[in-house]
């Protein structure tokens, strides 16, 4: 019955920010309020660029984000939020007001989902395109939020591939 009344809950806050109603445990924010928590906390940004339309960005909902590990992690070391790339709602970035398809644009998203890493500062880091499982995903977020990526280690050091036999 808690459980109920807890995704009701979520469900209705996340109709009156006017944020999509997706994977439960994430704290999720909308883009200006995501940006200002973010430096506040000095903690970087994880933008989940999506469409409504997208199966994949459904599948990793469903998949990664819904995830408690996943979850629990995000929501201690990254600001989460979502950016509908067919929005034109407007939003804030580098002193400048625009949609957030034209944001979108901006940073080069082609493909959806696509995850975007920023700094605290809203400095851009990386783009991800595509469907990530939990264990990959993971990899990758562990490597920024424990701040391999700052210290100069390298991807292929933090993440060996396998020797081919």
């Amino acid at each position: 019955m808690r459980s109920i009344a807890m995704f009701g809950l979520a469900l209705v806050s996340a109709l009156v920010l006017g944020l999509p109603a997706r994977a439960a445990g994430v704290t999720w924010r909308g883009w200006n309020q995501g940006l200002a928590a973010a430096a506040g906390a000095r903690k970087p940004v994880i933008v989940d660029v999506y469409t409504d339309w997208c199966g994949w960005c459904k599948r990793m909902d469903r998949d990664t984000y819904a995830r408690a590990e996943v979850s629990d992690y995000l929501n201690r070391h990254f600001v989460m939020v979502r950016l509908n790339a067919e929005s034109n709602e407007r939003v804030s970035y580098g002193g400048r007001e625009l949609t957030a398809r034209s944001l979108a644009g901006g940073f080069q998203v082609t493909g959806y989902p696509t995850t975007i890493f920023l700094r605290a500062s809203g400095e851009h880091m990386v783009n991800v395109p595509g469907y990530l499982p939990p264990d990959k995903f993971m990899k990758l977020v562990r490597f920024i939020g424990d701040g391999a990526m700052d210290r100069g280690v390298k991807w292929e050091e933090y993440s060996p591939e396998p020797a081919a036999h």
